[in-house]
């Protein structure tokens, strides 16, 4: 117990001390922190300090990283973090035709070639595999089409290429890369990319690399929706529906885009009059 003696001073300033030890501190961060918790629990708990300060920013905030990540510590936030993603390749030792690579990489939101990139990959539930096909938008990265199936047909391909394009036209000579899977090369589907006017494109053999935008939506679709083997085939079905309508395409700020939403990036990119900064990429 402080004894005002000991400390030498005025009996008044003694007591003044000892109230304001006593009254409850104020929270200067309390409308940041209410702010942190919100756009962490609106992101089901996704994002990270980089995400969750653009998104504060994005609200008008003016926010420094280190703040961010000070306040989540101390309220014991964590946004998902990648594991090591070790692709899985896809069997090419077939006899179909195989196209070039058109791409060759080109993988920038503001490259003058529009080009889709497309890739499969396996869903774990507890009644078995689920086999997902993506169709990705090269300059917006907006998922244009997938389709899911119990095995991995041509149609499962097929049928991702007709989502994506009853959202989306593709301009003719899109360029349509993707690896050297069977799926990709048959017939069936050659010939639907030559009626929409499509150029297709393959990486090389065994190059998970040539097709790194369609691996690292995968990447983060396992790190962020689909981190546990689903229930059952129905739950993944809407799960990854609700991820990729519900999340992903309007909400998840992207690296890429300058911490844009792929459809935030795409409506900009359809008006550059109204963002003078989206002028070059139209």
């Amino acid at each position: 117990m402080c004894n005002r003696k000991v400390l030498e001073v005025s009996t008044s300033g003694f007591f003044a001390w000892q109230a304001r030890e006593r009254a409850p501190q104020s929270d200067a961060d309390a409308p940041l922190r209410a702010a942190i918790i919100q756009v962490h629990e609106e992101s089901r708990r996704r994002y990270g300090r980089r995400r969750l300060t653009h998104a504060l920013r994005a609200q008008g905030m003016r926010i420094n990283p280190k703040r961010v990540h000070r306040v989540m510590r101390e309220e014991g936030l964590r946004g998902v973090r990648k594991g090591r993603f070790v692709p899985r390749t896809t069997d090419s030792a077939h006899q179909r035709a195989i196209a070039p690579n058109v791409l060759q990489r080109r993988f920038s939101v503001d490259t003058a070639v529009p080009a889709w990139t497309s890739d499969i990959t396996y869903v774990a539930t507890r009644e078995g595999w689920l086999y997902l096909a993506v169709i990705i938008a090269l300059q917006t990265r907006q998922v244009l089409g997938y389709s899911l199936s119990d095995r991995m047909p041509d149609e499962l391909v097929l049928n991702a290429l007709r989502n994506a394009c009853h959202l989306q036209t593709p301009p003719s000579g899109t360029v349509f890369h993707s690896d050297r899977g069977s799926q990709y090369a048959s017939d069936d589907f050659r010939n639907a990319l030559g009626a929409l006017g499509m150029v297709a494109s393959m990486s090389r053999k065994g190059n998970c690399w040539d097709n790194a935008v369609s691996e690292s939506f995968f990447a983060t679709l396992k790190t962020e929706e689909a981190t546990e083997p689903y229930a059952t085939k129905q739950d993944a079905h809407r799960a990854i529906a609700q991820y990729i309508h519900g999340f992903y395409n309007p909400v998840r700020l992207h690296s890429s885009l300058g911490y844009l939403s792929p459809n935030e990036y795409a409506r900009r990119m359809q008006h550059p009059d109204q963002d003078p900064s989206m002028r070059s990429a139209a």
